[in-house]
């Protein structure tokens, strides 16, 4: 019963970026703007060293090494969809039923999702059934909580990169100032300090607060398939039947999957 967990392009993500920076790049242009007036390295090295020191005193070293590991997942995730979840879940509820619930102990090292590989283990031990929902809706919500935390770094990018645009612009201000002697040199020393703010703008909205977004979802996802494992693996210990299980464990998956899909029946 071993599932292996196939990576998958997010299309939405791989669209969403380039569609972003695409239509505001054409506007720029549309309007007669140079799109090269937008690149300037002093107001990048501003905005964005600043953020990153910014999210460095906020996080510990492993939470921000944890947001940069988790910046693929969302262009690509390997999240198994929830109704394939309740596919497997019915797999062990008619095994169990068939042959009796010490019978799975012979998969436990087939299964890959270490949550799922846990609760069956805690089943054919025949832990309590209270005592089984409370370790598990603890792992659950611990384990939540460490998926968000690259999602928070993402988050805390998207505060401190618009403040720290508005600190680049006012610096660049402060340069022009220096200047007023040279009225020819104020106009394109005042656009160029300016950009300090499309940056820490630009960058908060259109890939820090996204990507935490995105993060943050795909936390959930997982939240929610281990709660349909949890309700599952108690459901088995129940010995209720397996078109019982279906009928409860489609109630949670009908809350993040398309109404269309519907599992397999047993």
């Amino acid at each position: 019963m071993k599932r292996e967990r196939t990576v998958r392009i997010d299309v939405a993500s791989f669209i969403g970026v380039p569609l972003a920076l695409g239509l505001i790049l054409l506007g720029q242009w549309w309007e007669g703007g140079s799109i090269l007036s937008l690149v300037q390295p002093t107001a990048a090295m501003i905005v964005f060293g600043g953020t990153f020191g910014a999210v460095m005193l906020s996080f510990s070293r492993n939470d921000i090494l944890r947001a940069v590991a988790a910046l693929k997942t969302v262009f690509l995730w390997d999240g198994e969809s929830p109704l394939k979840t309740i596919d497997t879940i019915l797999q062990y509820a008619y095994r169990a039923r068939k042959d009796g619930i010490l019978s799975l102990d012979s998969d436990l090292d087939k299964i890959t999702d270490p949550f799922f590989e846990k609760a069956v283990r805690q089943l054919v031990d025949s832990t309590n059934p209270q005592t089984l929902r409370d370790v598990l809706e603890i792992e659950s919500r611990g384990r939540e909580d460490y998926d968000e935390i690259p999602a928070k770094v993402y988050e805390a990018a998207g505060g401190y990169a618009p403040t720290i645009g508005i600190l680049g612009a006012v610096i660049g201000l402060i340069q022009v100032m220096q200047q007023l002697q040279d009225p020819t040199k104020l106009g394109q020393g005042i656009a160029v300090a300016f950009v300090a703010t499309v940056y820490g703008v630009g960058s908060a909205n259109l890939f820090f607060l996204p990507a935490a977004t995105k993060l943050k979802m795909k936390a959930r996802h997982e939240a929610r398939r281990r709660e349909l494992m949890l309700e599952g693996v108690l459901a088995i210990q129940e010995g209720l039947f397996p078109r019982i299980i279906q009928e409860k464990l489609c109630g949670f998956a009908a809350q993040v999957a398309p109404k269309q899909e519907k599992p397999h029946r047993v």
